[in-house]
């Protein structure tokens, strides 16, 4: 969009003439202002590509839904989804991974909030309007894993095949539930800490646009294994104990929930990095990449892994090896 259809929907809005400043963004296209009026409101705008991408649409659909259930996300202020355009409540700085890097010991209460807001959720179906991926199609988003990890950015269809292959059944094997709401990227910089609300109410929602009907576990396993920051030791087995409690999960069913669930994410999220170093100039993702290559060895090392296994370590390279050193070349 430009910068006279930005300022047309901020005047529009009665923000024209606040002052801006950028915030930091995320992996996609879009673009975040904190703005800030000559009363003292305050507000965020939130800039991304219109359609076909409809990021937007989707955040504002999504946003109410969540409310709906009584969760806290930015309030609405006004929207623009054609334009790719909404403007937002400001639920402040206080992102988990920011607040624990300053008070180490409040991350068991803060990840124990985040963990009793995702077994609400599972509590209740997805809204029908979510889309609902199936086992293949979740298992065929692994492909930059073949396409960008593997390959450099050259198609690798027989490895992404393979990798597809191995997923499909064991995925299938966990989402024969009903399917919930699942944020899908449910990590330490997309919660807000609230500490003056109660309840749930003490975890804001931020960056849920690409949210989708699926297994109850996926979120969970994307706050567990964070590829930004490694948890206190002990903290993952307690989570996954107070998770399964408060669902009346079976723990073996949960484990190996997890495992499947991991495997597909940060398969995804190692090709996911490596394109955004070379096809979009952001090396800083490759200094992420040993990290989520732990947290795949950890799920592949669940029994029922084996043959994903096998089929990740013939073909995948770790990237302590030589695949980041050529990936950090080509990025700068």
């Amino acid at each position: 969009m430009t910068d006279a259809a930005v300022q047309d929907f901020l005047s529009a809005a009665g923000w024209g003439d606040a002052h801006s400043t950028p915030l930091a963004g995320d992996a996609s296209a879009r673009r975040y202002l904190r703005l800030r009026r000559a009363d003292g409101a305050r507000a965020v705008l939130m800039a991304a590509p219109p359609a076909p991408d409809d990021s937007t649409g989707r955040f504002v659909a999504v946003a109410q839904a969540l409310a709906g259930r009584g969760i806290r996300v930015p309030a609405i202020l006004c929207a623009r989804p054609e334009d790719g355009l909404a403007l937002l409540e400001d639920l402040g700085d206080a992102v988990f991974a920011r607040v624990i890097d300053a008070d180490p010991a409040a991350e068991t209460v803060l990840y124990d909030a985040a963990v009793d807001l995702l077994a609400m959720l599972a509590r209740h179906p997805a809204p029908p309007s979510l889309p609902a991926p199936d086992a293949a199609t979740l298992a065929a988003m692994t492909a930059p894993a073949a396409d960008w990890y593997a390959g450099g950015g050259t198609a690798r269809p027989g490895l992404a095949a393979a990798l597809a292959h191995d997923l499909t059944p064991l995925l299938s094997r966990v989402t024969d539930g009903t399917p919930v709401l699942v944020h899908r990227d449910y990590h330490a910089e997309n919660l807000i800490w609230l500490p003056h609300a109660t309840g749930l109410a003490r975890v804001g929602l931020l960056d849920f646009q690409d949210a989708f009907a699926g297994p109850v576990a996926y979120d969970l396993v994307s706050l567990l294994e964070d590829a930004r920051r490694d948890l206190a030791p002990g903290l993952r087995d307690r989570l996954v104990a107070r998770f399964a409690d408060a669902t009346g999960t079976d723990p073996d069913r949960l484990a190996r929930a997890l495992a499947v669930l991991g495997a597909q994410r940060n398969l995804r999220i190692l090709g996911v990095f490596v394109r955004l170093a070379r096809a979009d100039g952001k090396p800083r993702y490759l200094s992420l990449l040993p990290r989520v290559w732990r947290h795949l060895m950890r799920d592949l090392a669940h029994p029922d892994l084996a043959a994903l296994r096998r089929t990740v370590t013939d073909a995948l390279p770790p990237p302590d090896t030589d695949v980041p050193k050529d990936m950090t070349a080509d990025a700068r």
